[in-house]
């Protein structure tokens, strides 16, 4: 069975995301504070992460970024905060989605489904092209590795799979809103600005001059392109 973990220090929310959860086939565990939340997780293995950002000990953000130096599994944040700096703060943490409360249970159970499987066909299909190099970069798709003058870059997942879809697709422009449909499957957030944002974590890492690319380019009043000589 599949297995979820909760990092939620409301208990009756926390209850209530369990047993939608479990009503739709999940197994959840419930961590409610950031440090219980952060051992169970190294612990055990899960398929996802519910994260609550107003958390006992360590913080979401802080909580977000220590789980994404060693997992590779979908990240949802719920949280009362709605303000966009917060979201953008979230997905620079490596977030890959951000839920308000209060919210749907249902819909909450139906963005769990949706990056699940989305997640798990990303990972388990057929690797058409196993290995892209370009210059001094170097993507590895059997492991989801990625190097720079042979040296691994860390990536978020999805930082992970934009850049291969971008790499695998060289020399064509992609607007903003396919690459969020094409990555994240819906509209997380209702704009775009997640796709600026992980953008630009790939750009700090692969580029040498950020703010002058040479791999993704953008393309002004269309969106970007991955630059193949």
């Amino acid at each position: 069975m599949t297995k979820i973990l909760i990092i939620e220090d409301e208990e009756s929310i926390a209850e209530l995301e369990r047993d939608y959860l479990e009503l739709s086939g999940f197994e959840s565990d419930i961590a409610t504070t950031g440090n219980e939340g952060l051992a169970m997780a190294n612990q055990s293995s899960y398929a996802l992460i519910l994260l609550d950002l107003m958390l006992p000990g360590i913080d979401g953000f802080k909580l977000c970024e220590q789980l994404r130096e060693t997992l590779d599994i979908p990240i949802l944040m719920v949280t009362a905060r709605k303000e966009d700096i917060d979201k953008i703060k979230g997905f620079n943490r490596g977030a890959d989605d951000y839920i308000v409360k209060p919210f749907n249970p249902n819909e909450l159970v139906a963005r769990v489904k949706a990056h699940l499987s989305r997640y798990q066909r990303l990972t388990q299909r057929e690797k058409k092209t196993p290995l892209i190099e370009i210059k001094e970069l170097a993507i590895d798709h059997l492991s989801r590795r990625v190097y720079l003058n042979d040296e691994e870059l860390t990536l978020t997942a999805k930082e992970y799979d934009l850049l291969y879809f971008l790499a695998t697709n060289p020399n064509q422009v992609f607007t903003k809103e396919h690459l969020l449909e094409r990555i994240w499957g819906f509209d997380a957030i209702g704009d775009s600005s997640t796709v600026t944002v992980h953008i630009r974590k790939i750009r700090e890492k692969i580029e040498r001059n950020p703010s002058q690319p040479t791999f993704i380019e953008t393309i002004w009043g269309v969106g970007y392109r991955f630059k193949k000589e």
